[in-house]
Order: C-alpha cells, then sequence, then structure tokens
C-alpha cells in the first residue's frame, strides 16, 4: 500500500513538473513580434483639383467641409503637404509608384507641346501618357500581401485599373474627367445605382464595396470631383448664390460640389464606424494637385493647377490612424504624396527591400517621435503647360503656367530654375509664403548650394533636361 502511495505521488509530481516545465517554455516562447497582428484597412482619398485652402480646416471661409473637417481632427494636418507634380497625371503615377516623375516620364496629361508653337523656345521632353506596367504600383503589393483592393473614382494612368491589382473597379478608366457629372456620364462606365449625381454614385458603389469585405481592403477613393465642369448639386446652389465671398473664393457652383464632396466623404466614415472597423483604418487625405486658378484662389499662395508655385502643388494633406496617430495634431515637415506608398507598407508590416521607393515613411513624424525630416523635395517639368487666361494668372509670364524647369525646396528655401535661359527664382517660405521676393541675386551661397542639389538630383534620377531649339520659335 505504501508503495502504491509512494507510485501515485511520484508521478503526481512528475506531472507537475512537466506542466510547469511546458507552461515556461510557452512563456518564453509567445514573443511580442509573435502575437497576431491584425492589419489595418486603407483608405486613399485623393481628391481631384482640391486646392490648400479649399477646404475649411485650412481656413477657407467660403466653402463648408464640416466632414473633412472633422475627420482632420481625429488625426495629423500637414500645413507643408505636397502633390509630387502640378496636374493629374503625373501627381497619380508619383502616389501610386512612389517615384519621382523622371523615373515614370508622366509630366503632364496628353502632349507636352502645350501652348502656341511661336512661343516655345525649347522643344519639351516628350510626354508618356500611360503608366507602364513594369512599374509596381502600391495596389499590387497590397493584394499581394492579402488585402482586398478597390478602386472608386478617377484612375487616368492606364486603360483599366484591374490590371494594376484592383479587385474592384468603380468608374476607373484612362479618363481624366467625365463629360457630366449627371447621367449619361459619357466618358465614365460605371454600373447604375440609387443616385444619379456622379460623386454621389461612385461613393454609393464605394460603400457597397466596404460593406461587403470582412478581411483588411485597399480602398483608392479617388472621385472626379472637385475637376471641371463645373457642374452644381442643384439642391444646394439657394445656399451659395448670396454667399459673400471671401479671400479670392466666391464661384457658388464649385462650392456646392464641395459641399457635396465633404457629404460623401462622411457617410464613407460612418459606414467605417458603423462596422467597427474606423479605428482600425489608416486614412490619407489629400489632392492631386493645387486648385484650378479661375474656379478658386488660395490666397497667400501664388497661382493654382499647372504651377510650379505654391498655389500649384501644396495640397490639404492629413493622415488617421487611432491607434497610432494622435488626434489634433498639426505639423510643418513639408511631406509629398510620394511618402504615402512607403508609410503605408510600414503600417501594413510589408516588406519593401526589393521596391525602389523615392519617397519616405513617415511613420516617426506621425506618431510624434521625430518632428524633422531633413531631406530636398523636387519637382521636375521638362514641358509647356499654358495658361487658362493671359489677362488673368499668377504665373511667371501669362502665356504658361509651366515653362521648363525644376523646383527644389530644401528648409524654408525654395527655388526655381528654368531650362529657357537658366533663369532662377528664390524665396524663403518661412518670409514669403505668397513667392514674391525673388532673393536670387541677393543670397548667391544659398543658390550654389541649391544649385548643386538639384544637379547631382538629375544625375541621380536621369531627369531629362531640353536643349534643343525649336526652329520655330519667335523671338
Amino acid at each position: 500500500m505504501r508503495f502504491c502511495i509512494d507510485k501515485y505521488k511520484n508521478i503526481k509530481l512528475i506531472l507537475l513538473m512537466s506542466f510547469y516545465l511546458v507552461l515556461s517554455v510557452s512563456s518564453c516562447s509567445i514573443r511580442p513580434s509573435d502575437k497576431v497582428v491584425v492589419k489595418p484597412s486603407i483608405v486613399i482619398i485623393n481628391i481631384d483639383d482640391m486646392g490648400w485652402k479649399d477646404v475649411a480646416f485650412m481656413g477657407s471661409e467660403y466653402y463648408e467641409t464640416p466632414n473633412i473637417d472633422a475627420l482632420s481632427k481625429q488625426g495629423m494636418v500637414f500645413t507643408n503637404g505636397y502633390a509630387a507634380s502640378a496636374n493629374c497625371a503625373p501627381s497619380r503615377a508619383c502616389l501610386m509608384t512612389g517615384m519621382w516623375t523622371p523615373r515614370h516620364g508622366i509630366y503632364t496629361v496628353n502632349s507636352s507641346e502645350r501652348g502656341q508653337v511661336k512661343d516655345r523656345k525649347l522643344i519639351p521632353t516628350k510626354n508618356t501618357k500611360i503608366l507602364a506596367p513594369k512599374f509596381t504600383v502600391i495596389s499590387e503589393v497590397l493584394k499581394n500581401n492579402g488585402y482586398t483592393t478597390c478602386h472608386a473614382g478617377k484612375w487616368h494612368l492606364s486603360n483599366n485599373p484591374l490590371e494594376d491589382g484592383f479587385d474592384v473597379n468603380i468608374g476607373g478608366s484612362r479618363a481624366g474627367l467625365p463629360k457630366s457629372y449627371y447621367p449619361p456620364y459619357k466618358s465614365v462606365n460605371i454600373a447604375k445605382g440609387e443616385s444619379e449625381y456622379l460623386t454621389d454614385l461612385i461613393m454609393e458603389k464605394a460603400i457597397e464595396f466596404v460593406d461587403t469585405i470582412t478581411s483588411p481592403f485597399f480602398l483608392n477613393y479617388s472621385p472626379y470631383a472637385v475637376h471641371t465642369p463645373i457642374m452644381p448639386v442643384e439642391s444646394l446652389l439657394p445656399k451659395y448664390e448670396n454667399k459673400a465671398p471671401s479671400n479670392g473664393q466666391k464661384n457658388y457652383k464649385y462650392a456646392t460640389m464641395i459641399e457635396n464632396l465633404d457629404r460623401n466623404i462622411g457617410l464613407l466614415i460612418k459606414t467605417l464606424k458603423d462596422k467597427n472597423i474606423f479605428d482600425n483604418t489608416l486614412i490619407v487625405f489629400t489632392s492631386d494637385n493645387g486648385g484650378l486658378y479661375g474656379i478658386t484662389k488660395q490666397k497667400p499662395l501664388r497661382a493654382g493647377k499647372g504651377s510650379y508655385y505654391e498655389g500649384g502643388i501644396r495640397v490639404p494633406f492629413f493622415f488617421v490612424y487611432n491607434n497610432k496617430i494622435k488626434p489634433n495634431t498639426k505639423s510643418d515637415v513639408p511631406i509629398t504624396n510620394l511618402d504615402i506608398f512607403p508609410t503605408i507598407l510600414n503600417y501594413a508590416s510589408i516588406e519593401n527591400s526589393e521596391l525602389e521607393l523615392d519617397g519616405d515613411d513617415i511613420s516617426s513624424v506621425l506618431e510624434v517621435k521625430s518632428q524633422i525630416l531633413e531631406r530636398p523635395l523636387f519637382w521636375h517639368f521638362p514641358i509647356y503647360l499654358e495658361a487658362y487666361d493671359s489677362k488673368d494668372n499668377e504665373n511667371r509670364d501669362s502665356l504658361f503656367r509651366t515653362r521648363p524647369g525644376s523646383v527644389i525646396r530644401k528648409g524654408d528655401w525654395k527655388m526655381h530654375y528654368y531650362f529657357e535661359d537658366d533663369a532662377i527664382e528664390l524665396y524663403d517660405l518661412s518670409r514669403d509664403i505668397g513667392e514674391q521676393n525673388n532673393l536670387g541675386e541677393a543670397e548667391p551661397e544659398k543658390v550654389q548650394e541649391l544649385l548643386k542639389d538639384l544637379q547631382k538630383w538629375w544625375e541621380d534620377t536621369n531627369a531629362p533636361i531640353p536643349t534643343k531649339l525649336n526652329p520655330k520659335y519667335e523671338y
């Protein structure tokens, strides 16, 4: 009997020791890096032609954007946010590839020989109209890493976004604008729904996509609004027809398009919250370029879309991610839409060592681990882009929004360099955000410093520099 009891005790002791051994081994093997991480869903809101001050949270007192304003307060707003190009197609190519314009070759829409031939001193660089399949875009990377992907709205980079890593396409094609915001849309192929106004219909379909997804998703929401044609939302017209202008903003038809867009963004955010996925969704809000001068103005910024003065490239820009980014924060760090790609990959925990990205992961800025991002920013436009109105513009000359040249911003300094005559404009944006006081002659050392940086960048990116004279140019 004693033998049996001792045997039982020994067995019990062995079992107890085994239990603690297993527990110990298990505890040692569970590291923070082994915990299951639920990847965030990702939403890029890339508005078409929305200017830096076309939203109330950036200072507009004419346009009403309560939903966008509320969303901006839930994350970090960048006061020095830029598009990597001053017009639609090249900016979108930069965002989707994470590459500077010389790498993908898209500089404008259609031909680079814009404006009167007699006014062009140089033969501009030939423009690339379609993003080559060899370039990896963010939708492809996300899809290959378990994301369900949807494009909604304007694509403008190829014939069909389904060929570029998207599982769902809502109205995207090579079209840069709708022929009409009311049916028939003509240039936009989209299935019928409950809504008629195009901005409403695109969001209706986008919400249907979000409602059907249970796994992490990527939504590239890129409405055609607020690009021309300026076609008002009739029900909102009485609200703005007699509203007092403010700081150069007075187009009441355009104002209805902005408010309607804001309403739709509010519906999207409500859907994310109703599905309890808002807190684990990274949201990026930006615009593809500055506002269209003549329709809207961005005072004190100079000029507008198509120009490389601040009004053409500085845009509203913020990030929201409740798990990482503190609400009600602002940053003066200059960023561009090139930074979106690497930042998304970081938050999605996707390795990007094989990708050649020109932007930076700005998560350290977003999480207030760093308040500095020391690097120059560049823009390159070896092309011509004619002015909309020779009698009403703030460009370098009345004929063109853009003449061939490059721009560099380094710290608070911004330098324009023009290929036709090697002309230079230098501005201290900390004192002259409107780019009115050219310091090129007063600051020769700064000019040389920035020119050296620019020349190195030309070399690194193999940037084409037009030098051939146009025989039809009239001096």
